[in-house]
């Protein structure tokens, strides 16, 4: 997709409404730091509209971003980090799911994980929390450009085990340095949205 327009629309904190949008609306979730925002960024061909950040657990609202008025990424917010205390925890929590229950336009879950190590804890219940709530996550495997190329299918396997993924999960490595994988992960939400390369002209 050739990015015209992006622009951080709404931002949801824990008390917030949610938006009710009419386009379809993508999901990035991931632990903090694992790249969610360097990812958001590569992909709406932006260098610093989602903000990143080397204080882990720093997002902590649901973002929306519109991309070419004609979709929306959101980011939610960053888990397991452990020194934001159990009730902050909670409510993003809570946010997160009153998000991925009440959205009427979610067509999918990007779940964020790091290919250098196992999935953690966090990672598997975040991604089985995706399914009960009736999504299957699709898996990014960032950091790809810290493994040797010749690493990537036994760490690529490492994570389909870690998560216990449901058969037939796509997973897309991804490098935020040298964008690879970016062009695949554009193709799967094409494909997920529905978009064509040439819409149809529409007569007067």
């Amino acid at each position: 997709m050739i990015i015209k327009s992006a622009n951080l629309e709404t931002v949801c904190g824990i008390t917030s409404v949610l938006p009710e949008n009419d386009k379809p609306e993508i999901a990035f979730a991931g632990k903090s730091n694992v790249g969610k925002s360097s990812l958001i960024n590569a992909l709406m061909n932006r260098k610093s509209l989602a903000r990143t950040s080397s204080q882990p657990g720093k997002t902590q609202t649901i973002n929306f971003y519109n991309i070419n008025d004609e979709l929306y990424f959101v980011d939610l917010p960053g888990y397991g980090y452990a020194k934001v205390s159990v009730a902050v925890k909670e409510k993003w929590g809570k946010m997160i799911e009153k998000y991925l229950k009440k959205s009427t336009q979610l067509k999918v879950v990007f779940l964020l994980v790091d290919i250098r190590h196992e999935p953690s804890a966090n990672d598997k219940s975040m991604y089985d929390w995706i399914l009960y709530n009736g999504f299957q996550p699709i898996i990014i495997a960032t950091k790809l450009d810290k493994i040797n190329r010749s690493q990537r299918d036994k760490h690529i396997k490492m994570i389909k085990e870690g998560l216990s993924v449901v058969p037939g999960t796509r997973i897309y490595p991804f490098s935020s340095l040298s964008k690879q994988g970016r062009d695949e992960i554009w193709e799967c939400i094409e494909e997920i949205c529905d978009f064509t390369e040439e819409k149809p002209i529409k007569s007067e």
